[in-house]
């Protein structure tokens, strides 16, 4: 079956208007009672919030050091040959300091809020639809309708509770949310694009001094995106092999779990080396148009090409360079596990990091439009970028599994290519 869409960008044409005519009062003809809600739209909500109790419990801050402290974890675990804990617990001050409970509620800090605000703003100015006000009569300013979507998206509540902290109807928070992701999709796609060849050579010094890979690209994994579907909906070839209904996201992750190549749209029940070579990705890594870049000549004479890692799940190719899975192993082969692990389960924990997050995409999605679904996906990814590229952090949420897919089975895929095979011996005599 083919994907409900494609995640491939298509450029929008986005019509600029004529800047409004002053208005008699020396404004732009925008009302004072939007000017107004403009500034005091936090304040009410935060208000809202506290009062209902929200704030009272305990989270774990990153900091700048956030990353490096969830990559811990996982170099924690591999190192010893376990897998990672189940739950990830974290505790701390309570919230306090507004700042924080800003990110808390949106994810982003203030400054980055700002950031997307200033992306979406023409568009969410110049289509206003009709009906866009809040309880009070005023019309919703964009800082609001951006706070309404990322709330949305953040907590994954549903639109009855998020409209009711934002003194809004069911109705303004799904048309606001879905305005939002249609302007993210064209606005913001250049936080999700594969990298140039400078940002590849960074990104495979970070692998070789974090793991001691060399001339690796990045790490891939898939997740499940679960949903409710009506009886009319459900069919077989979207319930998964756990008799979930779902939707593939398949990430390629850089080695500080920023996403560098996402597909979805596809159901659920695929396996994931099917999802693989349904992918763009592969047929570029095929074709050689991606991963491509200069090899790499180890001491033992052996010339590595740009490959990225993932787990036996996937197929062992040229550029896809997977763990070894027998019973008996070698030192040297031992070894090379050891190394690969922990930059595997660097896309592991992108897709942790994503649903923890952007909890929408943790939580078994009620009866969602799986023509819309895909926008949704790519908007949560393109917001975890956007948080790494302005400097914010990230940070896992209270208690959520470190894993993206809780509940699932690994899968195995049995094939090997010759090329690929001798690509990783040679990686295992190097490592």
């Amino acid at each position: 079956m083919p994907p409900i869409k494609k995640t491939k960008f298509k450029k929008k044409k986005h019509k600029h208007k004529k800047p409004q005519k002053p208005s008699k009062c020396g404004g732009t003809g925008v009302t004072a009672e939007v000017k107004a809600s403009e500034s005091d739209w936090w304040e009410a909500f935060s208000a809202k919030m506290s009062s209902s109790g929200n704030l009272s419990f305990s989270f774990f801050s990153f900091g700048r050091e956030g990353g490096e402290c969830l990559l811990a974890h996982f170099r924690k675990f591999s190192e010893l040959g376990k897998e990672p804990e189940t739950t990830l617990h974290f505790t701390g001050p309570r919230i306090s300091d507004e700042e924080e409970k800003f990110k808390h509620f949106f994810r982003v800090s203030k400054k980055t809020f700002e950031y997307i605000c200033s992306l979406v703003r023409e568009d969410l100015i110049s289509r206003p639809p009709s009906g866009l006000i809040n309880i009070e009569g005023r019309l919703l300013s964009v800082e609001k309708q951006v706070a309404i979507a990322l709330r949305r998206l953040a907590s994954g509540e549903s639109q009855v509770s998020v409209g009711d902290a934002f003194g809004v109807g069911q109705s303004t928070v799904s048309q606001v949310t879905w305005r939002f992701i249609e302007s993210m999709e064209g606005r913001a796609k250049h936080h999700l694009q594969w990298p140039d060849a400078e940002t590849i050579e960074r990104i495979k010094a970070g692998f070789e001094a974090a793991f001691g890979m060399p001339n690796c690209c990045g790490a891939i994994d898939a997740t499940h995106i679960i949903m409710t579907l009506p009886a009319v909906e459900t069919s077989e070839e979207w319930c998964d092999h756990e008799r979930n209904y779902s939707m593939f996201l398949q990430v390629v992750v850089d080695n500080k779990m920023r996403f560098l190549d996402i597909v979805t749209g596809w159901p659920g029940s695929m396996a994931t080396s099917q999802l693989l070579k349904f992918s763009g990705f592969y047929k570029l890594c095929q074709s050689g148009e991606r991963l491509n870049g200069s090899t790499k000549l180890l001491p033992n004479g052996a010339q590595i090409r740009e490959y990225i890692v993932g787990s036996a799940a996937y197929p062992l190719l040229p550029w896809l360079i997977t763990p070894y899975e027998r019973e008996s192993l070698s030192t040297a082969m031992v070894n090379f596990n050891s190394k690969h692990k922990p930059a595997m389960l660097l896309a592991q924990g992108g897709l942790a990091q994503l649903k923890c997050g952007w909890r929408i995409l943790h939580k078994a999605m009620w009866r969602p439009d799986k023509h819309k679904l895909p926008s949704i996906i790519l908007v949560c990814c393109l917001l975890h970028n956007i948080i790494m590229d302005t400097g914010d952090t990230l940070r896992p949420d209270i208690a959520v599994s470190d894993h993206h897919d809780p509940g699932y089975k690994q899968q195995y895929c049995q094939e090997v290519d010759t090329l690929g095979q001798s690509m990783r011996n040679d990686l295992s005599r190097y490592l």
